[in-house]
């Protein structure tokens, strides 16, 4: 297992999908493998042929966070400590700014960096056993960069809730909470996220790159100033070949043909 690659990738009708691959370690988050995400989406975001990412993690869990072992091994070092969360929040800001949908596909436990990975990606499926923390003020590190991700996720209240008790929250609940997208049967998960991932992976790529960023860029703004910023982007979107190849193909009761321009 140790020879095996951090992430593995394999790629089918424009959807790249990435599985976490540290099976024997529930996916903790070494800084090798946050280095190996990092690339894979660097990868991904140069690459025209990939329209959707799906985020999964191999064997019994999706992701238990950062490497407890690894940080100890580090001797809890500030040099360490600072290159691991700056890599980190890299990466978190990398899917963000990914101008392709990302897919968090969930199975098992999703704790701490873990559960910032789900509230990170664009969209969420998991199974129905599926549980999700942050769990750091457990053991005295709270969860302040799992936090930032959360918190744009779910309510303030619901946010705290998992912050300050640490508890591990069912399925339901985190649909409930805005952390997930649909819950399904452990046998469905494979199809039903691939279904979602061609969907929208028939849509337009350079619509689909449009409204992911005007989405993230306007929730930073106030009411007024979000309208004038997406006002500005829709009259832009509309100048573009594949929307106006759209609208023809609605008006004209055919299947539009995507350019990518």
């Amino acid at each position: 297992m140790n020879d095996s690659p951090l992430i593995l990738r394999e790629d089918a009708a424009g959807v790249t999908t990435l599985t976490l691959n540290r099976p024997q370690a529930r996916n903790a988050l070494s800084q090798a493998m946050l280095r190996a995400l990092l690339a894979a989406f660097a990868d991904i975001a140069a690459d025209s042929s990939i329209r959707v990412v799906v985020l999964a993690g191999a064997g019994p869990a999706f992701c238990a966070g950062h490497d407890l072992k690894e940080l100890r091994a580090n001797d809890y070092s500030r040099d360490y400590t600072e290159a691991l969360f700056a890599d980190c929040a890299e990466l978190m800001q990398a899917i963000v700014a990914l101008p392709k949908p990302v897919i968090a596909r969930v199975h098992g436990i999703a704790t701490a960096a873990g559960c910032q990975l789900i509230a990170t990606c664009d969209l969420a499926i998991a199974t129905a056993d599926s549980r999700f923390a942050t769990p750091g003020v457990n053991i005295g590190l709270f969860c302040s960069t799992p936090m930032v991700a959360l918190s744009r996720n779910v309510g303030a209240k619901q946010a705290m809730q998992m912050l300050l008790t640490g508890d591990l929250i069912d399925a339901p609940m985190a649909q409930r909470f805005g952390l997930i997208n649909e819950i399904v049967a452990a046998d469905d998960l494979l199809s039903r996220t691939a279904a979602l991932a061609k969907q929208v992976a028939s849509k337009s790529p350079l619509t689909l790159a449009i409204g992911k960023e005007a989405f993230y860029q306007q929730r930073q703004l106030s009411l007024a100033d979000a309208y004038t910023y997406t006002r500005e982007v829709m009259v832009a979107n509309l100048q573009a070949q594949d929307a106006q190849e759209g609208i023809d193909a609605f008006i004209d009761k055919r299947t539009p043909v995507w350019c990518g321009r």
